[in-house]
């Protein structure tokens, strides 16, 4: 029984990713691309690459995203670099069609509104993949690396990152207004993946009230590499002494955590509370 809920589980996120993946390859296809702009990393490289050689931008970003993830595979998690490699299939197949249906022909031919709809579907669509524990790959897999150690936000992360990739477009059009549209799509997208995963507080405390206490802990420690405290507690109603698993983690984890308690105790309590500011080893330096 426990195996089915599992398979289910797998199959409703990896429903949900393909969903988002469509979200952004409209923004891409049908906003961005037609309108000879960009909005930063792996796909950006891949649409200069398209626009300089003729290449479709799928294919390009499946090349790129093999080496990527080759390079950060056990760095990565299995799980995470599993799911992460069927986004990037995904996205090269929806990518390579999109193109071929919207060809050079934008939705909207309005440079910014293009930028900010194409932004914010992107956007939209890489928060909730990696609210899902994946990611489109390329620069993403980058942010996600660097966020599980320093505590800044993934969509900061990914701002400073493709600032330089669509820098580069400069100097395949020559049009200083393309490429200031380009970065308003860019802060655009990073300002959506944020607020697709609820804000900025990245950290969450998190109370779980379950009758396997430490098998979750284990789990939680084993697979989300974070630090569990058991706290004792009483119920009022049945009188009987119990622990409650506590663990602090980054929003993004979140997630991990409560698919573990699903799996292990569908009868669990958790609690999930949003903290300012959390100082400490794998979180934010205390500062003077």
């Amino acid at each position: 029984m426990k195996n089915k809920i599992d398979i289910w589980q797998e199959i409703k996120s990896h429903i949900i990713i393909t969903f988002a993946v469509f979200l952004s390859a409209i923004g891409w296809c049908g906003f961005l691309i037609p309108n000879q702009m960009l909005g930063g990393g792996v796909s950006g490289l891949s649409t200069i690459i398209y626009w300089l050689t003729g290449i479709p931008t799928g294919i390009m970003i499946f090349v790129l995203n093999a080496i990527l993830i080759g390079i950060s595979f056990k760095s990565l998690g299995r799980r995470f670099a599993i799911s992460t490699i069927y986004s990037v299939i995904i996205t090269s197949v929806m990518f390579y069609f999109g193109q071929e249906y919207f060809g050079d022909t934008p939705l909207i031919t309005d440079k910014f509104l293009a930028s900010v709809l194409g932004a914010a579907l992107n956007g939209v669509a890489c928060g909730i993949i990696f609210l899902e524990g994946s990611s489109t790959g390329g620069t993403d897999v980058i942010a996600v690396m660097i966020n599980k150690y320093r505590n800044v936000t993934i969509g900061r992360l990914s701002l400073f990152i493709n600032v330089v990739v669509i820098g580069c477009s400069y100097f395949v059009f020559k049009d200083l207004e393309l490429l200031i549209y380009s970065y308003v799509g860019l802060m655009v997208t990073s300002y959506t993946i944020d607020m697709t995963m609820n804000g900025s507080k990245q950290s969450v405390q998190m109370f779980i009230f379950t009758s396997k206490p430490h098998e979750i802990a284990d789990r939680v420690g084993e697979e989300v590499q974070r630090g569990v405290t058991m706290i004792k507690g009483t119920g009022w109603y049945s009188k009987k002494e119990s622990e409650i698993v506590m663990v602090v983690v980054r929003k993004i984890e979140s997630q991990r955590v409560i698919r573990i308690v699903k799996q292990m105790d569908p009868a669990a309590f958790v609690s999930v509370n949003t903290v300012m500011g959390v100082y400490g080893k794998g979180f934010e330096m205390m500062k003077k």
